[in-house]
């Protein structure tokens, strides 16, 4: 099942508060995810909690087809770790995370993913797990450096 989970660290250079800012800001996951074009939170939530709700409009791929996924914070820490479940009928399917580790006056952020079994039902071939991963881990390198690059760049304001 080593097809099922993913991760990819980068290095920046910012304060892991405000690398945290914008990760855990789901209203602004379209300006850094090739897939998530844009994130509400829902249910009543204004912004991240544990157990708080959101959803995301993805484009897969980022050509197609287009839905909403219903999502809920999983883990919230502010300055360390971020991270959600996203649920497709009433299932949980996959879980997102952002990890951060202060490192060199800087932070470490370790983003990652891995399928709970309804997802790995609904990747039952291998070839589709694996290519699924490597999408993933393309998406998380592809999101990680754009969140790098305005981190990076409002700190030296």
């Amino acid at each position: 099942m080593g097809n099922m989970r993913g991760s990819v660290t980068i290095h920046m250079a910012a304060h892991p508060d405000e690398v945290w800012q914008l990760v855990s800001d789901v209203t602004r996951i379209g300006e850094f995810s090739p897939e998530t074009f844009e994130a509400e939170w829902t249910d009543g939530a204004t912004g991240p909690a544990l157990g708080a709700h959101f959803r995301g409009h993805v484009r897969r791929n980022g050509i197609g087809p287009v839905y909403w996924t219903a999502c809920k914070v999983t883990h919230c820490e502010p300055g360390r770790d971020f991270g959600f479940a996203v649920y497709g009928a009433g299932r949980r399917l996959n879980n997102w995370r952002y990890q951060l580790e202060p490192r060199d006056g800087g932070t470490d952020v370790t983003e990652s993913y891995h399928l709970d079994d309804a997802g790995v039902l609904r990747l039952y071939s291998s070839t589709l797990g694996l290519l699924r991963r490597r999408t993933n881990l393309r998406g998380m390198r592809e999101t990680l450096t754009r969140i790098k690059a305005v981190v990076e760049r409002s700190e030296v304001g």
